[in-house]
């Protein structure tokens, strides 16, 4: 495989992708701290990229903060567009395969249907339209690229639903959770998997992909799992996304359709629910 050089490394899919890599005995893989990888830093890459010569890169790096990006949009920009260009460049520039990570975000998420990677890209939040930028970006400046669309991470590691659930349980006796957005949540380890097998796999299909777990549900029902699973007796009310205003508007449906890549890299994708169950254990 090469050296594989993961940028984003302190978050919660560095961390998955190192987990992995640490149990499937990958080796290789190099993990820089944020003062090295800065991805707005192209001098800091460039040096990077002349140390290592890796094979391939994975740029977990992003502005992620959905409602703050509302108010933050130059910064949003900055990060999801220009940093994803920054690499991109360097990629292209060294003869790297970059995998990029992208989001459901960049679909407006209105008609219930599982969304493809040719389905029309229409985000409608500052997050969502800037991530879209970034895909733009990485799509114009190498032809040796991976982008991989997920949704609704969660995992052990960084701030997540699952965690947020747990957490806010502890002191309350009742929650009221949105019942009117559905999709699909994904197990960060499994994605992590998911991208390690595409690199071993070698292959040369580059070019956008959707990666979720399997299934679907909206993010009453998601709760009402966490709590059923992890044991945590607390009351969860549905309520419509109106009764809870955020400051960015999310996609009422956005499910992707992952026969692509489960054809592509013979992928056996896990249920959602399983994975969960296999998160609350590690968690406990």
């Amino acid at each position: 495989m090469g050296t594989i050089l993961v940028l984003g490394a302190s978050g919660q899919l560095g961390n998955c992708l190192a987990t992995v890599a640490g149990a499937q005995q990958v080796e290789g893989m190099i993990f820089p701290p944020e003062g090295e990888a800065n991805i707005l830093d192209t001098e800091a890459l460039q040096r990077l990229f002349e140390k290592h010569r890796p094979a391939y890169c994975i740029n977990c790096a992003a502005y992620t903060a959905v409602d703050k990006a509302e108010d933050e949009i130059a910064i949003a920009r900055k990060v999801n567009k220009d940093g994803a260009a920054n690499i991109a460049r360097l990629c292209a520039q060294y003869q790297i395969v970059l995998v990029h990570i992208s989001t459901d975000f960049v679909f407006e998420g209105n008609t219930p249907y599982l969304l493809t990677e040719t389905d029309a890209a229409n985000p409608i939040s500052v997050y969502g339209l800037t991530k879209l930028e970034g895909e733009k970006e990485v799509a114009r400046l190498t032809d040796a690229y991976f982008t991989l669309r997920t949704s609704w991470l969660y995992s052990e590691y960084g701030n997540n639903f699952v965690k947020t659930m747990l957490r806010l349980a502890e002191g309350r006796d009742e929650l009221k959770i949105i019942a009117d957005q559905i999709g699909t949540p994904t197990y960060a380890i499994d994605l992590a998997k998911a991208i390690l097998k595409i690199i071993a796999s070698g292959s040369k299909a580059y070019g956008i992909y959707h990666y979720s777990n399997e299934g679907v549900t909206s993010w009453y029902d998601f709760a009402k799992a966490i709590f059923d699973i992890a044991g945590v007796d607390i009351r969860v009310l549905p309520i419509r996304t109106h009764e809870y205003p955020t400051k960015a508007v999310r996609p009422a449906f956005s499910v992707m359709d992952k026969a692509k890549i489960k054809q592509t890299f013979d992928l056996n994708i896990p249920y959602w629910r399983d994975s969960l169950v296999a998160c609350i254990g590690k968690l406990k």
